[in-house]
């Protein structure tokens, strides 16, 4: 066995990462609520999962995608790098509630797989990790 789990699956490791940040964000229990920080990495990882999980999880990603082309009609021209830029300028300036953080690193990880060059890799480095924890 090489792993705490057993074979989680890409499918599993979505539904436990889904239920981590609903839970987690408030916290409660014997364990601290999740900070800033790991929701919005929680947040990208989450959306790597529902993306590679396919299924019900395609709703999210599909959504996201929606919006952004959405965004991209109402201001023709802009590139899916500067949709990216302009996330992580908000989530990095913008005080930010954890649920809020970890939806737009959500979103922030669709648009960076879209966008090449370093936000390319930095989403597929977390895409890489979502196979590797499954």
């Amino acid at each position: 066995m090489t792993s705490v789990f057993g074979n989680l699956g890409i499918v599993g490791l979505a539904v436990a990462l889904t239920v981590l940040l609903l839970v987690g964000i408030k916290g409660g229990g014997k364990v601290k609520p999740l900070g800033w920080w790991p929701c919005l990495i929680l947040g990208m990882l989450a959306g790597s999962s529902y993306a590679a999980a396919g299924g019900v999880f395609k709703i999210v990603p599909d959504l996201v995608g929606s919006l952004l082309n959405v965004a991209q009609s109402i201001v023709p021209g802009v590139t899916m790098p500067a949709v990216t830029l302009t996330l992580a300028i908000i989530i990095l300036f913008k005080k930010l509630t954890k649920e809020q953080v970890t939806l737009l690193g959500l979103v922030f990880w669709y648009a960076a797989s879209g966008a090449g060059g370093i936000w390319g890799t930095v989403s597929e480095s977390i895409a890489n990790l979502g196979q590797q924890v499954s």
